[in-house]
């Protein structure tokens, strides 16, 4: 499937408000010119004195990327021009050899550090982050000259990577000793290569690729792409990083594209069916947090508590990796997570003003809003203009998919149609009746509509077969249609267990369970529910259900309604308490124990 290109696909409920917001807000407020701290830190000067590394220097990539593609989309000349001052001061600062970074020159990603131990968290004793930071500022630099036409932007691009292929290939340094978490913070340059490739044709990019990944597998605490195709989970790769392990996957992913080698699909696709199974919310991001992992760590698989978090950096990834797969196969579970990401997750870390975002988002907690440098902004931004191009596609056969379900208006280049428009109108994500109407001359055009896997019971126009949920309705229409998906309400049951393990005198296992909590979520649609502070002030309510134990008002809210309390309103949660600092979202209810299901 190809999707649709930059500024076709305008988008309108929640999610083009967010869109709207997130242009209006984070892209155009953090970096405003060569003087915003941001950019001022690549400054000669600044950068002399940064013994210290750290991921700082991220925020220039990640900002041209996103703010690059969000003026192109909406022709912001204002936005646009800020994109071309930022990037002419940083091209003004590269070195003659390519080098675009932040570190002094001791420290560069060209120098071979002193051997140091790990610490725990893979890391060496020097923070280096360079790698990292030229990703990114590579992703950025592409995408700014796709925006304005210019090419110095990508030759810029072209000669960090020229600096990579030489210092990599010259067995200078290896691409493991360049990050942390044993290296995986700088094998996710695979992604930026293989953009290089496809932007400039030039096979010495897709070889950089193939190089940095030959480097990742010669070491056993990197080597990801064997343990992916061993069948590991990704808790257990590496330090089961989440945000660097799924870039590190949407690499192999394009890597695939570029080499059409069926081994890298084959493990992109393993880990992401071990994510979706066993590592994700209920509001469909990527979690840690839970007993004694790291907050940014996937969780062990299967583990459950209504208190661990998601860092918004690794639902941008888990996006991103879902667009690569559904651009390889064109199957409709990846835009079904895409969906249940952005409506939940990904828009419950967003603040309404899009300025402020969630560094970490719980779905039992409260809601804090990061600071100026932390990472997740920058990738939130990102993520929510990724969502306009992904909403439709053609696919293989020229059917024009529609992948998000989403009021919106597209304008396509259909093979053997020429301009087609497709206007999805409706109140979804929260109500079921979505119009489609089709603009495409006189011939039946063939359309890919996603049913939700959620939506059993669905119908569409012109089908009188029932409508497969989780995959593409195939339909020909010439002016409109309308489908019509059931919103049950749904209750999901989730259990916080802890079994203590040991062995007897005799070698026999021996297993006690010493904790064990039952819970239960509401969802609705694409929707996950929560409350925010119950009856004004508890942050827990433990509940007795009776079969009908959930109500639907006359608008978007919901009610749990207890056997022995008043009921309890339910807000979808990305605005659960308010999309203010400190709102709180409950979203899982602890069941009394003789209620257990």
């Amino acid at each position: 499937m190809t999707f649709a290109r930059p500024g076709a696909v305008t988008l309108g409920g929640v999610l083009g408000e967010a869109v709207t917001a997130n242009r209006r807000g984070r892209l155009s407020t953090f970096i405003t010119g060569p003087d915003s701290p941001a950019i001022a830190i690549f400054d000669p000067a600044t950068a002399a004195a940064n013994e210290g590394g750290d991921w700082y220097g991220e925020h220039a990539g990640k900002w041209l990327f996103a703010a690059a593609r969000a003026a192109a989309r909406a022709g912001d000349a204002a936005l646009l021009a800020t994109v071309r001052r930022v990037a002419d001061h940083l091209l003004s600062l590269q070195d003659a050899d390519g080098y675009l970074g932040n570190y002094p020159p001791p420290r560069r990603f060209m120098v071979k550090q002193p051997p140091k131990p790990f610490t725990w968290n893979g890391e060496p004793a020097w923070r280096t982050w360079d790698a990292w930071t030229h990703a990114y500022l590579i992703l950025g630099l592409i995408e700014a000259s796709r925006a304005t036409g210019d090419d110095r932007y990508l030759s810029a691009a072209c000669a960090i990577g020229d600096l990579f292929a030489g210092v990599l290939g010259g067995g200078i340094v290896r691409i493991t000793d360049l990050g942390n978490h044993f290296g995986l913070s700088a094998t996710v340059l695979i992604d930026p290569a293989c953009e290089l490739f496809f932007a400039t044709g030039d096979t010495r990019y897709r070889d950089l690729a193939l190089l940095v990944l030959d480097q990742a597998e010669a070491d056993p605490h990197s080597a990801f792409l064997t343990a992916a195709l061993d069948g590991a989970d990704p808790s257990t790769i590496a330090t089961g990083k989440a945000y660097q392990l799924l870039w590190n996957l949407v690499g192999l992913a394009k890597l695939h594209r570029a080499t059409g080698e069926p081994h890298l699909l084959k493990a992109a696709l393993a880990q992401w069916q071990r994510v979706r199974g066993e590592h994700l919310t209920l509001g469909g991001g990527p979690w840690g947090g839970v007993a004694h992992r790291s907050r940014e760590v996937f969780n062990a698989a299967g583990a459950f508590s209504p208190y661990g978090y998601v860092e918004t950096c690794s639902t941008m990834a888990w996006i991103q990796l879902n667009r690569e797969l559904l651009a390889a196969l064109g199957d409709a579970r990846f835009a079904q997570e895409i969906e249940r990401a952005a409506y939940n997750d990904l828009l419950g870390a967003q603040a309404a003003d899009g300025e402020d975002w969630c560094y970490y988002s719980f779905p039992n907690g409260k809601r804090v809003h990061t600071t100026y440098w932390r990472c997740c902004k920058s990738s939130g931004a990102i993520a929510i203009e990724e969502l306009p191009e992904l909403a439709y596609g053609i696919t293989a056969d020229g059917a024009v998919a529609i992948n998000l379900l989403v009021s919106s208006t597209a304008k396509l280049d259909v093979p053997g149609f020429g301009a087609v428009t497709i206007m999805q109108t409706s109140d979804y994500p929260f109500d079921g009746v979505i119009r489609i109407a089709i603009e495409a001359g006189q011939k039946a055009l063939p359309l890919a509509i996603r049913i939700p896997d959620w939506a059993e019971g669905a119908t569409l126009d012109g089908l009188s077969a029932p409508l497969a949920a989780g995959a593409y309705a195939r339909v020909e229409a010439r002016q409109q249609l309308t489908l019509r998906l059931p919103m049950v309400p749904r209750l999901h049951a989730a259990t916080l267990r802890n079994v203590q393990e040991s062995l007897a005198p005799d070698g026999a296992p021996v297993a006690q369970e010493v904790m064990c909590h039952d819970y239960v979520a509401v969802t609705r649609g694409p929707l996950v529910y929560a409350s925010d502070l119950v009856d004004g002030f508890k942050v827990e309510e433990t509940v007795r259900l009776p079969a009908d134990a959930v109500a639907v008002a006359a608008d978007d809210a919901l009610s749990l309604v207890p056997m022995d309390r008043a009921p309890i309103p339910l807000q979808p949660y990305y605005r659960a308490g308010g999309r203010h600092d400190g709102a709180w979202r409950l979203t899982w209810f602890r069941l009394a124990p003789k209620d257990r299901r």
